[in-house]
């Protein structure tokens, strides 16, 4: 076991990905590492030889294969979404199949600035010889570019749109301008751009019409089947605790089960049966914090119940995800537990547990 808390996906599974280049005899874009075909079975799962491929992503195998299509020609990718549809996940797990590398990343935030997008400076250096490749300090873009590999941009909408209009002229024309050096850095065959955003979170800034026109956009929605979200929920819970060393009970499944019935009808605003409607709540609700509930119940069930996962220890998990705002939220709860779970036999356990706590 590694001591390493979490290991880029090119690591974790290095040997589905070797499995894939020794089968791997279709044709491939230059500078990519796999055929776009392999890449597919990579994120999609199936059969390498004897090795069997598991699924990176539970969902429309099309949005995939046009995201793959997309980043095979000069277009950037961008991956649109409400939080929690798994776009860093695809982003990584894309980089790591084309590229071999899904460390090339620029986690964008609203204090992110142009030398963190393009390039900087070392001040000693500059100081000491003046203006130099030498004294240069690259970015990832900057060393995508060099190296023909793809650049992930997390959460672009979070970054000043002044800021994001650098990548312009890098997306149009494949070039990194150095006014300094009166040079450039020109995109060496196989580099490109995958980009994630989404629309819903406060300070969200939005992409200019020019740059939007240089991005090919793929939607990933939300999982609209409750079983293929329980399957992507027990997927993912399963392969973080045995990451963790947490021993998975054998009612995880369930406990999925309950948990995204409760999580869906307020994320929908009514009941799965349709007989009634409900208030939502501020926040998403969305598949990756049911995967945090889940964790941090197993967790709480390894450390301090004997292993034994139940309402009780995933309740402040529950309460977290839903109560973002303290006044609205909590009125939401409130009305959604007297109208609805009071009323259910098979969650008066969770019933009396959130009760306690809210």
């Amino acid at each position: 076991m590694t001591s390493t808390l979490r290991r880029p996906a090119e690591l974790t599974f290095a040997e589905e990905l070797e499995a894939l280049k020794a089968v791997d005899d279709s044709p491939k874009p230059q500078g990519w590492s796999l055929s776009p075909k392999a890449v597919i079975t990579y994120l999609m799962g199936g059969k390498a030889g004897d090795k069997e491929i598991s699924a990176k992503y539970v969902g429309n195998r099309r949005l995939i294969e046009t995201a793959v299509a997309t980043l095979a020609t000069d277009r950037a990718l961008l991956l649109l979404g409400v939080p929690g549809t798994a776009k860093s996940w695809v982003s990584e797990h894309l980089a790591a199949a084309v590229s071999g590398d899904s460390t090339l990343v620029i986690q964008c935030t609203a204090g992110t600035d142009e030398n963190q997008v393009r390039y900087g400076w070392n001040y000693a250096q500059l100081l000491a010889h003046g203006p130099s490749r030498d004294a240069l300090v690259p970015t990832p873009l900057y060393r995508a570019m060099e190296t023909g590999k793809l650049c992930r941009l997390e959460e672009l909408t979070r970054m000043g749109s002044d800021v994001q209009d650098t990548l312009i002229t890098v997306l149009s024309e494949k070039m990194l301008p150095i006014p300094e050096l009166n040079d450039a850095v020109y995109a060496t065959r196989g580099f490109n751009v995958i980009a994630t955003a989404n629309d819903r979170d406060k300070g969200v800034n939005e992409l200019s019409a020019a740059l939007k026109r240089r991005f090919n956009v793929v939607v990933l929605p939300l999982p609209d089947d409750m079983d293929e979200e329980v399957a992507i929920v027990s997927k993912r819970v399963g392969e973080m605790a045995k990451s963790l060393e947490l021993p998975a009970p054998a009612n995880v499944k369930d406990e999925v089960g309950r948990l995204l019935s409760i999580f869906r009808e307020l994320r929908s605003g009514e009941t799965l049966d349709g007989k009634s409607v409900l208030k939502k709540p501020s926040g998403n609700l969305s598949t990756a914090e049911a995967i945090a509930v889940m964790v941090g119940g197993l967790s709480h069930a390894a450390y301090f119940a004997k292993g034994d996962l139940s309402a009780d220890g995933l309740a402040p998990n529950v309460l977290g995800a839903i109560v973002k705002d303290p006044v609205q939220d909590k009125l939401v709860l409130e009305e959604y537990l007297e109208t609805v779970l009071k009323k259910r036999s098979d969650y008066s356990d969770y019933y009396s547990a959130l009760v306690e706590l809210v």
